[in-house]
């Protein structure tokens, strides 16, 4: 399915994705299911589908929220990014990207976070933030360069971001920094097609540096060989590459005619495959330039003014939006801060595990139909422990009790939470029936057990479980469970009630 997705082919991979779908979900192979869907997002953005691509990806990030995939997160949400961005839906766009961002900070590195920092740097160039994208860039190639590696798997995205800001600096006057840019995407380039040889796409890529830089003979050459492969391969950004640098080239030889044709091809080529945001304003600021020269009447001069003036504007409106982003993640940092301090506020100091006030706030689920069904309370009490406190001291019964919730937490799934509801006593809210949860909590009870957490001292606990039932309220539920509690302690404790 990625084969058919990255090869031009995608309805024929959103057939297979939507075939495949089936069968993951119905082994429950929850990680294929995530990538079946990244591979039905990625599709639909090659076909220009935007609001399916759109979908596909919401429905991925939940997946990746409910599991807890940090950075599959962070690498979605980029990918949304850029879809908010082609929908013009900026605000939303930068807010994803930010948020993004600050979860790839906070995540270890590996491969997948390399995946997603492309992602991010992708992201940020589809919405012309050219500086923000170079930088991320700039870090993964730094990475691969000190693995040894001359050229890297980012150079075609790289150089393709540095080719556009230095496109567009020149056109808003700032040419300097235009060429810096520019001899920094050649250079890439040349390194690439030195062990890369023939590669159409870079080659395309060069092309447009050098035409852009004034070495027009050479670049006028690479586009007249990359045209037809790109065309034929149905690589439609790469091909409007090739015919803008042969149409520079041709205007800058003399030959005003064939150089508007290579303009009215690459303009042509946006309505058969979508164009990336800054290709269009390039396309008509060249074509702008070769009418100039053409016809240099006062037509013409008008309406090159008022392309002209449009480039300057949309400068304007990029540098805007690289202020949006800067904003967006102060405001997610802000955002971030309360809601650890909030986190803190509920979350019991000497255990880690949520306090009396996470479950008062979880039983407020429960009444509200939040938490949804099945689900199943388990209350565990340490026998005896006021005897442990007694006879071992204080900290001695402290470091029990943060054992016992090391041991709960780690029978915990994704979507069950244990609190400390008081003293020696710990909730476990469960997902799942009583048949679940009575497992869960024998093994609670034999863990416990076994465990020497105090030398000489077999420590046990008593369970009480109640499932939540049609119509019962929360404290219904919890009445329940506090029954059962008492009956195990009854019984003998080391014991389960249900």
């Amino acid at each position: 399915m990625h084969v058919l997705a990255t090869t031009g082919r995608a309805p024929e991979a959103i057939e297979a994705a939507n075939a495949f779908l089936m069968i993951a979900q119905a082994v429950r192979d929850q990680k294929s299911v995530a990538f079946l869907h990244q591979g039905r997002m990625y599709a639909y953005l090659d076909m220009g589908q935007i609001d399916e691509a759109t979908a596909a990806g919401e429905h991925l990030l939940t997946l990746h929220q409910q599991s807890g995939n940090v950075v599959g997160e962070a690498k979605v949400l980029c990918d949304l990014a850029r879809l908010r961005v082609f929908q013009g839906r900026l605000v939303d766009g930068m807010r994803n990207l930010a948020r993004a961002g600050m979860l790839l900070d906070s995540c270890p590195r590996s491969d997948r976070h390399r995946s997603a920092m492309c992602s991010f740097a992708q992201s940020a160039a589809a919405a012309q933030m050219y500086e923000i994208a170079a930088d991320a860039y700039e870090h993964l190639t730094a990475q691969d360069n000190a693995r040894g590696r001359r050229t890297t798997s980012f150079d075609l995205v790289y150089s393709r971001t540095l080719l556009y800001w230095g496109i567009r600096l020149g056109h808003a006057g700032r040419c300097d920094e235009a060429a810096t840019r520019l001899r920094r995407t050649a250079d890439i380039t040349r390194r690439w097609l030195d062990q890369h040889p023939g590669d159409p796409c870079m080659t395309a890529v060069q092309a447009l540096a050098l035409a852009k830089l004034g070495d027009t003979a050479v670049a006028e050459k690479l586009a007249s060989s990359a045209i037809m492969p790109l065309r034929q391969g149905d690589s439609g950004e790469f091909a409007r590459m090739a015919h803008l640098a042969l149409g520079i080239s041709l205007r800058a030889s003399g030959r005003l005619a064939e150089s508007r044709r290579e303009f009215l091809a690459a303009s042509q080529l946006c309505d058969i495959k979508p164009p990336l945001p800054d290709e269009r304003p390039i396309i008509r600021y060249e074509m702008g330039l070769t009418a100039l020269a053409l016809d240099g009447g006062q037509p013409s001069q008008d309406l090159f003014a008022a392309v002209a003036n449009q480039v300057r504007e949309l400068w304007q409106l990029r540098l805007q939006r690289v202020g949006m982003l800067r904003q967006a993640r102060q405001r997610e940092e802000l955002e971030a801060a309360r809601a650890d301090a909030e986190l803190q506020s509920r979350r019991d100091a000497l255990t880690g595990l949520g306090n009396r006030r996470r479950f008062d706030l979880l039983l407020g689920q429960v009444d509200a139909g939040e938490m949804g069904r099945p689900l199943t309370l388990l209350l565990v009490d340490l026998d005896h422990f006021k005897a442990v406190n007694d006879a071992y001291s204080h900290s001695a019964g402290d470091r029990v009790l943060r054992e016992v919730a090391t041991l709960l937490v780690s029978h915990c799934r994704p979507g069950d939470e244990a609190v400390r509801y008081a003293g020696d006593e710990f909730v476990v809210f469960l997902r799942g029936d009583g048949t679940r949860a009575r497992e869960v909590a024998e093994r609670i009870r034999q863990s416990v057990a076994r465990a020497e957490i105090l030398a000489g001292v077999r420590l046990t606990v008593s369970v009480g479980m109640a499932e939540l039932t049609d119509g019962m309220t929360a404290e219904a539920l919890f009445r329940a469970v506090d029954d059962r509690l008492y009956a195990a302690k009854w019984s003998g404790r080391n014991a389960i009630a249900a």
